[in-house]
Parts: structure tokens; sequence; C-alpha cells
């Protein structure tokens, strides 16, 4: 059997294995243990120890647990739900005002969790009630809210760009700092479309009553100082580490620190709230260990078999594909599997393929910025997969958290235009690759 064929029946088997509702790490794992071993014989059990011996010494790892368990703090304690709180003050005078809210509520629990669940979980439970109870359009807030929680996996510190330095090769640190200015600009365009949206048809997002928008002025101020505070968090975390003042690992420790004391000094920490969010941290942190090792594990195979060589032959040499067009079918390919796949599980399966056939091509850019420019893309690409029917995985969040009277035919038809913003949002990433690369190549040029 040539190598071509057992790499194709190796991609096979773990596709049906997945399919089966396997979990992502176990049937990736199994595939790349059964293959060495058949390969190679004893020698195969080289691979997941090597690959186990790289992933603990990979020192930017020890970000992963740090922002995750900043994460459950802040929504555990409480302190994100005053976030939404002085939204609701101070932006809900205007048509859609509340729906603008939410949104920025979204992107800052983003960044200072990095996981689209926990936008998701916090929207759900907060904001979406209060929007429902003031006749927003049960559409309009379910888009919002699965749109929001999208931006989990962009704007830094995303946790899926940790998985996807670690199998690429590439700095954590450029590829958040890349994420930061493309999950900035489609959170502005969701915040436009909106505010357009909502001034040409007022009853999607109606205005406060006048009597909700009586609040005393040092009541309003009150909230804005609790409100900020998250805010406060993530710039005592993020500044230094932009200054170039603390490392990477360090800035995570005290992201997590500052939130600790601040839920401390708000008397809202609890010991089982501790307990909890510590178990949480640990469960997350175990699940995302066991699947890069898995993918370390098959890349090493998929390497030694001579795939990736043998499939950068067929694109650019048998079909004569251009490097765009090479481009553009990966994000296809993304979009088809995640209407049945998760995020990670798709990044495990295609990037031993695809992260050195796009270092390899001619974009006329350096190999570096090319594969820090293509983990935006591909993560700008996952969001999208994350709503498409039929089985985009924030679809079925969604229909998990919302009351019974918004059926999978309203979610469904909630995000179709927020899909759209984030296909454009895509295009002007890909036309222009600066809006990602400007910010790490100025920050790392110090």
């Amino acid at each position: 059997m040539s190598y071509e064929m057992i790499a194709l029946l190796m991609f096979s088997s773990m596709m049906l294995m997945l399919l089966t509702g396997q979990r992502v790490f176990g049937a990736i794992g199994a595939i790349a243990a059964i293959a060495s071993l058949a390969l190679w014989g004893t020698g195969g059990g080289d691979i997941p120890f090597s690959a186990a011996m790289k992933l603990m010494k990979w020192y930017p790892l020890l970000t992963l647990p740090m922002f995750i368990f900043m994460g459950y703090i802040l929504s555990e304690t409480k302190i994100a739900d005053d976030l939404y709180k002085m939204f609701h003050v101070w932006m809900g005078p205007i048509n859609g005002g509340l729906a603008i809210g939410t949104i920025l509520l979204m992107v800052l629990i983003s960044a200072m969790n990095g996981l689209s669940v926990a936008g998701m979980a916090i929207g759900a439970t907060i904001a979406l009630p209060e929007l429902l109870k003031r006749k927003y359009d049960k559409r309009m807030v379910t888009g919002v809210i699965q749109a929001g929680s999208s931006l989990g996996i962009l704007v830094p510190p995303s946790v899926v760009l940790v998985l996807y330095a670690m199998i690429a090769r590439a700095p954590v640190g450029q590829l958040w700092l890349a994420g930061a200015v493309p999950g900035l600009m489609m959170a502005v365009m969701f915040i436009i479309y909106i505010a357009i949206r909502c001034r040409l048809q007022p009853s999607l997002g109606p205005a406060l009553p006048e009597e909700e928008r009586n609040v005393p002025t040092a009541e309003k101020y009150r909230l804005l100082l609790a409100g900020l505070l998250p805010i406060v968090i993530f710039a005592a975390m993020m500044v230094p580490f932009v200054m170039g003042k603390t490392s990477l690992v360090e800035a995570s420790a005290v992201g997590a620190l500052t939130a600790l004391i601040a839920s401390i000094l708000r008397r809202r920490l609890t010991l089982d709230i501790l307990i909890l969010c510590l178990k949480n941290t640990l469960g997350i942190s175990c699940m995302f260990m066991w699947i890069i090792l898995a993918a370390l594990g098959f890349g090493a195979v998929f390497d030694g078999l001579g795939a990736v060589k043998a499939i950068e032959s067929l694109f650019t040499e048998q079909l004569g594909l251009s490097p765009w067009m090479i481009l553009i079918l990966m994000q296809l390919s993304f979009l088809v599997m995640g209407t049945f796949l998760d995020d990670t599980a798709m990044l495990v399966i295609v990037a031993p393929l695809y992260v050195p056939l796009v270092g390899s091509l001619d974009l006329g850019m350096p190999s570096g910025d090319i594969l820090i420019w293509y983990g935006v893309l591909y993560t700008i690409t996952t969001q999208i997969a994350y709503m498409t029917p039929p089985f985009g995985y924030n679809l079925f969040l969604m229909r998990a958290m919302a009351p019974k009277d918004i059926s999978m035919r309203d979610i469904y038809g909630s995000i179709l235009p927020f899909v759209l913003v984030m296909i454009l949002a895509l295009v002007i990433v890909m036309v222009f690759p600066e809006i990602a690369l400007w910010l790490p190549n100025l920050v790392y040029a110090k």
C-alpha cells in the first residue's frame, strides 16, 4: 500500500470515529497510535512519548489555565453582571442600545476568558432575559448573543489560538495580537449593523421607557465604576505585556491574580465558588492538553508518511491551482466541517496538512507572517462555521439556553445577517492582511 493510501485511510478512519460520537482526543490519538505501531512496530511508541515531552516543555501553555481560571472567577462571582447593568443604564435610551451593550459585554468577556462558551453562557443568562423583557425582537437578540459570543475565540486571550500556536509552532503572543484588531473590527461591524437595523425598524430594539431612564446621576456613576472593574483587570494584565514589561505567562498570572483579588475585595468569593472555579479550570485545561497531545502524535505520523508533501504536490503541481485558490478552498473546507465539528476538532484534523502547505505558498509575505495571518483567517472561518446550520455549535448552545418560546427556526433565522457580516470581515482580512499583522509587527519590532 502506498503512503498516500495509508494517509487517506488514517484520515477517513479518524472521521468515521468522530462521526460515531467518540471524544476528539480519543479518536485522533487512537488512530495515530494504531498507525504508528502498524508502520514502525515498537519504535512507533516513541511518537506519543515525544509528543508528550514536547507538550510538557511548551512554556506558553501555562497561560491556558491562568486565563480560564480568570474567566471563571469573573463569571461565578458575578463581576461580569456589573458590566451589563452599566450598559443597561448608559445605552438603554437609544434604539438597539441594549443589543449594542450586549456586543460590548461579549467583547469584554472574550478579553477575560478566551472561550466562546463563556460568552454564550453569560449572554444567555444575563442579557437574553433582559432583552426579551424589554420587547426586543427574539430573532434579533438570539442573533446578537450568538454573534457576540463567537468573538471569544478571536479576541485575545483566545484559547483556540493557543491550540493553533502549538500545532503550527507559531508564537502565541503574536497570534493574540493579530486577533485583536480583526476581533474589534468585527464587533464594530456588528454594532453598526444593529444600530442601522434598529433605526430603520425601531420595533426590533425599542429604547428603554422613560421611567427606567430616570436613574439618579450618582447611581449612574456608581454603576460605571463597578462596570469598569473588569476593564481595569484586563488593562492590568495586557498593558505591561504589550509594553514589553512582562512575558506572556507573567501577564496571564497577573490577570488571574488581579481577578482573584478583585473578587475578594468585592466580598463575592466564597470557598464553594473557589472550588468550583478550580475544578472547571482543571477540567477544561486537561481537555485541551489531551487534544494537543493527540494532535501532535497524529501530525508526527503524517509527517513521517510524507502526506503533507503529497497534498502540496496535488494542489500546486497536478491541479495547478494558484496560491489564492488553494487558500479559498481551505477556508471553504472549514465551513463545511464546521457544520458537524467544533473548532478544536477541525484544527486538529486539518492542521497537520494545511499549516505546512500554507507556509509554502507564495503570497508575497514572509512565511512567519503567513502562519500568523492564516491563524486569524482560520479563527474567523471557525466563527462562521459555529453559526452555520444545520449543526453549528452555537446554534445548539443557544437552543439549550433559550426559553421554550424561541424555536429552532427562530435561532436559524437569527444568524443570517450576522453570518453575512462575518463573511465580509473575513474577506476584508484576506484582502488586507495588514489588519491582522500590523499590531504584532508593531509590538514585536520594539
